[in-house]
């Protein structure tokens, strides 16, 4: 039972904060670790319940460590952690250009939480798109998958974006020039960029900014 006090003990930060929460010295906690004496039940209650531990387990080291209620909110907790991100049909062109106007959920992704906020992006305002072509080959391949938060619609600065040009979507680098025009970058120097007059960027439609892309290394 000492050891079983023992373990319970150091799920705390310490082991002044698994006494207090016992209700009891640290002296106290250290004597029943050690053996000498037995703990009152209900300072071990006390310790047990602070950290979901089933009494009987301490008593006699049988069934589980931790409670049933313990076990069944763990898988809640764990799926808290993740977002998903949905990978639309709708294939951007890299090069020729294609788009699917009936575009449809194929599959949701699964990104973390933690790297998501990381980066400052909000779940709700990202989408993935598969790239198709190979104008941005070197950078992003033919196949690959790219998300791109929706919400940044307009240049903020130099970047890859997704825009729609003559009811096609490109993912191509931005850059936007002194006399105000926006260049259209290809990563492919066998396509030749494109210039969009700074008295035609109404026609230039920013679907929103790749902030990630994932592919295949074989």
């Amino acid at each position: 039972m000492e050891s079983r006090i023992a373990a319970v003990a150091d799920l705390y930060e310490s082991r002044k904060q698994a006494a207090a929460t016992a209700q009891v010295a640290l002296s106290s906690l250290q004597r029943w670790i050690s053996g000498d004496g037995m703990p009152a039940f209900g300072s071990v209650a006390l310790l047990a319940s602070g950290k979901g531990i089933s009494l009987d387990w301490i008593a006699t080291g049988r069934g589980e460590m931790f409670m049933e209620t313990r076990a069944q909110e763990a898988p809640v907790a764990e799926s808290d952690a993740y977002a998903y991100v949905p990978l639309y049909d709708a294939r951007c062109s890299a090069g020729s250009g294609a788009w699917n106007e009936r575009s449809r959920v194929l599959v949701n992704l699964s990104f973390t939480r933690y790297s998501l906020r990381k980066k400052g992006l909000t779940p709700a305002n990202l989408a993935c798109l598969r790239v198709d072509g190979d104008s941005m080959l070197g950078l992003l391949d033919d196949g690959d998958t790219v998300m791109i938060d929706l919400s940044r619609n307009a240049l903020e600065g130099e970047g890859v974006y997704v825009v729609m040009l003559d009811d096609h979507l490109y993912a191509k680098r931005l850059q936007r020039q002194f006399d105000g025009s926006v260049l259209i970058i290809s990563h492919n120097a066998a396509y030749k960029d494109m210039m969009v007059p700074r008295d035609r960027l109404a026609e230039l439609h920013i679907i929103g900014r790749v902030v990630w892309a994932g592919g295949w290394m074989v």
